[in-house]
């Protein structure tokens, strides 16, 4: 995840550089169940309104709470599927708290009602996501289901109301780019926290619809947007935070973009983003799907590294025995084709490696994604 607007503050107010501190355990996001009340076009987990079986029970799922806390994984993202669906999501969310995790919801929103808004809003959640891909119809055609866009936001305006820190999801592709300036005015309109602008990652149903990806030039005029308006809510002050996902040439993008705009920063932002060090899969990003199976991110359903019902989580993320999780916690990573000669490694790390799986049948080839042209990839200082 590129924290785009924690960059800007740096262009505008730089900080000094720190020691690298490494989280001691990745951030997990937890599919604890794939029944689903919508059926997204670009669902990763290709999920549906039925019951899935052999799903994780509750016993379970609170074992493997207890040995990720043992492991220090410090955040929790529940998801789904619609985790809203799952019978003990509360109780499993309040028993997240309780321990002490860094709680987070991520939802399609419809579910959140004047019903279940007190109960929400009990646990205490500190982040609860909504996945929006368009104003109205867009969204709709999306969700393949008239009327989710308005429940949707009907469930963001409870968790404002709530005081409850809310943001909106939005997978850009050439489908609904036509939405993207409104959706920043909704931002504004709702008085919304977080922007997630999330690239499609070919996973689930997002690797059968990777033809609707955008365009290159159309995702270089959306980060341009993107930029410039997270700059306007910097220098207005806004709370307002912006973020981006599944495509770590987005922090390269905007290191060009510093260079032409803010010159005298190129060398502090170029510092900055190198200390981040891009793409996290396998090392800082897990995830556990609603069977059990880990997974390097949430888009690697297609390979299991193992099971926690065979075995703690702890020790199946520390084994790298597995060739491709070797592969992502090796320092540089035996990437391939422009990735393998491209000078920024040390800031993309090689982007996301599940297009190149997809599209090439190797993870390590080229990034398929990545929008930068051959001159940006060379690096400069």
């Amino acid at each position: 995840m590129f924290r785009l607007s924690q960059f800007m503050r740096e262009v505008l107010n730089p900080t000094p550089i720190k020691p690298t501190r490494k989280p001691a355990a990745p951030v997990v996001i937890w599919n604890l169940i794939r029944r689903c009340n919508l059926t997204c076009k670009h669902c990763y987990t290709t999920s549906a309104n039925i019951d899935f079986p052999n799903e994780l029970s509750t016993d379970t799922i609170y074992e493997v709470m207890d040995d990720l806390k043992d492991f220090k994984v410090p955040v929790l993202i529940l998801s789904g599927g619609e985790p809203l669906l799952h019978p003990d999501i509360f109780k499993i969310s309040q028993r997240a708290k309780d321990m002490g995790f860094y709680v987070a919801l991520s939802s399609n929103g419809t579910l959140i009602t004047e019903d279940n808004i007190q109960q929400i809003a009990d646990i205490g959640y500190q982040y609860v996501g909504v996945s929006l891909d368009g104003i109205g119809a867009t969204h709709d055609a999306f969700r393949q289901q008239v009327g989710s866009f308005d429940a949707s936001i009907k469930g963001i305006q409870l968790c404002r109301e709530q005081g409850i820190k809310a943001g909106i999801r939005y997978t850009l592709t050439q489908d609904n780019v036509h939405d993207f300036p409104a959706m920043l005015q909704l931002m504004d309109d709702e008085d919304i926290d977080k922007f997630y602008l999330s690239h499609l990652n070919y996973g689930g149903r997002g690797n059968k619809n990777r033809k609707t990806d955008a365009f290159f030039t159309m995702t270089r005029d959306v980060m341009d947007q993107l930029f410039e308006q997270c700059l306007k809510w910097e220098k207005q002050g806004s709370h307002r935070e912006i973020v981006t996902g599944n495509n770590d040439a987005d922090a390269v993008y905007f290191l060009h973009w510093v260079a032409k705009n803010f010159p005298d920063r190129h060398a502090h932002i170029k510092a900055k983003l190198e200390q981040w060090g891009g793409n996290a899969s396998g090392v800082n990003v897990a995830n556990i799907d609603n069977l059990g199976n880990v997974h390097p991110d949430t888009f690697w359903w297609s390979h299991n590294l193992d099971n926690v019902k065979d075995r703690p989580f702890s020790e199946i993320w520390m084994d790298t025995s597995d060739e491709l999780m070797a592969g992502l916690k090796q320092s540089p990573r035996p990437l391939k084709g422009r990735c393998g000669s491209c000078g920024y490694q040390a800031i993309c790390n090689g982007n996301t490696r599940v297009r190149a799986q997809q599209v090439y049948g190797d993870a390590w080839a080229e990034d398929p994604g990545c929008y930068l042209t051959d001159n940006e990839i060379l690096e400069f200082n």
